[in-house]
């Protein structure tokens, strides 16, 4: 019997990169997984419609955050960045050089690492960051394709190697956790040092897209860009003093109340008390924005309803269990199944921190069998749920940097940012998390 998830995630991969829309994609390959799984029309609708409410918050947090993002470029503060930048890309190129390319490349991934650890908002920074730079990217005729693999890199990497912020939820809470619970000692494991090795082939990823695959350079319409971004917006230190207090205090109170809804409200309405944003042009301002990001918004809530399906099928346990039954004895053969699966997994979930604790309960006593030490099989558990995290058209660590590339529309979900993350990601991930398997 075919499983279900096999048929299901293969469906909305078939369907996205013959350029069906996403969203519709995820709703039929739902529909065609439920009934393989013999959950007949009506379970497979109910399970969908019940799993819809799990993507609702981040959905809404993204229609706001995109409010505030539009609130930002009407300020001014935007576009003074971008004049400061073209100023010096105008200076390098009169100098014949070229390092402000490097210097913004460096400031999206430092900026995405440290929206992992050093201040946890995840990929709230992108709709803020990303649009007001596109002017400049584009000037520079930078690759979008490099500059989503870059965000990527920086949204997944720091959480599956270095266990401070989400790293501390996704290392200790859940991965370390789930081990232990199937009956390993975990006293004497470096997670870090578990993770380390397929870190690297994150890292082998990336340098392969900024110095081999999108090195050259590429041309987009910046018209287009011109006609959403407003580029000729004027500003003032007023406007961009209110701006500034408007995102220090978005970035505190989601901090504080770790709720990106209250954050981008609250940035929002400071707009709006001061002036800056008038008070008749904040319902259109609003809506324009929640315009912007609703894309994203209901990949994500389709997404929640497809990962639903999946479970009530109840094949992601059969699939796991499968590939157990057909590893036999070695443990090259058990190390790769395990990886693949779950690559499988997470691509139709979209989540490493849900994938983890689905495939601990099976991996971790076929590990035990096999012989893999306390450290390898952290390794091999923990690796299995990064996998496919980069690569999933569901997942917010590709739906981010798209819903910041994307805004002119000249930049596709899945050929731009889901078929580059999976290529430059996942093949290094499971070469190096076999690899690590193999010698830890």
């Amino acid at each position: 019997m075919i499983n279900a998830v096999i048929v299901a995630v293969g469906t909305m991969l078939v369907l996205s990169l013959s350029r069906v829309h996403v969203v519709i994609a995820i709703i039929v390959g739902a529909l065609v997984g439920g009934l393989t799984g013999g959950l007949g029309i009506d379970a497979t609708l109910k399970a969908f419609n019940s799993g819809l409410g799990g993507g609702a918050t981040v959905a809404l947090s993204y229609a706001l955050l995109g409010a505030f993002a539009v609130a930002i470029a009407k300020s001014g503060l935007a576009h003074a960045l971008a004049d400061k930048a073209l100023l010096l890309v105008d200076r390098q190129e009169s100098a014949g050089g070229g390092h402000i390319k490097w210097l913004l490349i460096g400031l999206l991934g430092t900026v995405a690492i440290a929206s992992q650890n050093i201040l946890p908002i995840h990929i709230a920074f992108i709709p803020l960051l990303v649009p007001p730079l596109l002017y400049v990217l584009t000037k520079l005729q930078l690759d979008r394709r490099l500059i989503a693999c870059v965000m990527t890199f920086g949204l997944i990497t720091p959480y599956m190697f270095l266990p401070v912020g989400f790293g501390n939820i996704f290392l200790n809470q859940i991965l370390l956790a789930n081990v232990a619970k199937g009956g390993v000692d975990i006293s004497q494991v470096n997670v870090t040092h578990a993770m380390g090795i397929p870190a690297l082939g994150m890292v082998f990823g990336l340098l392969v897209a900024v110095f081999f695959s999108y090195r050259k350079k590429r041309v987009y319409d910046l018209k287009k860009i011109e006609r959403v971004e407003q580029v000729a917006v004027r500003y003032n230190p007023l406007t961009l003093l209110v701006a500034g207090v408007a995102i220090a205090a978005a970035f505190i109170i989601q901090l504080w109340l770790d709720s990106m809804i209250i954050g981008a409200l609250a940035g929002f309405l400071i707009f709006s008390v001061s002036g800056i944003v008038r008070w008749r042009d904040t319902d259109d301002l609003f809506t324009e924005g929640m315009k912007m990001m609703a894309m994203i918004g209901f990949i994500m809530i389709a997404a929640s309803g497809f990962a639903e399906v999946l479970k009530a099928t109840g094949q992601v346990q059969t699939l796991v269990q499968a590939s157990a039954a057909l590893i036999g004895h070695s443990r090259g053969v058990g190390a790769l199944l395990m990886l693949l699966v779950g690559l499988l997994v997470t691509m139709g979930i979209g989540s490493s921190f849900s994938t983890v604790p689905i495939l601990a309960a099976i991996f971790v006593p076929l590990c035990l069998q096999l012989g893999f030490s306390p450290l390898a099989i952290v390794c091999i558990v923990g690796t299995a749920g990064a996998l496919g995290d980069a690569g999933s058209p569901a997942s917010d660590s590709t739906l981010g940097p798209t819903s910041g590339l994307n805004i002119d529309g000249q930049h596709h979900h899945i050929w731009d940012t889901v078929v580059p993350t999976f290529l430059h990601y996942n093949l290094p991930l499971l070469v190096f998390g076999w690899f690590a398997a193999m010698v830890l």
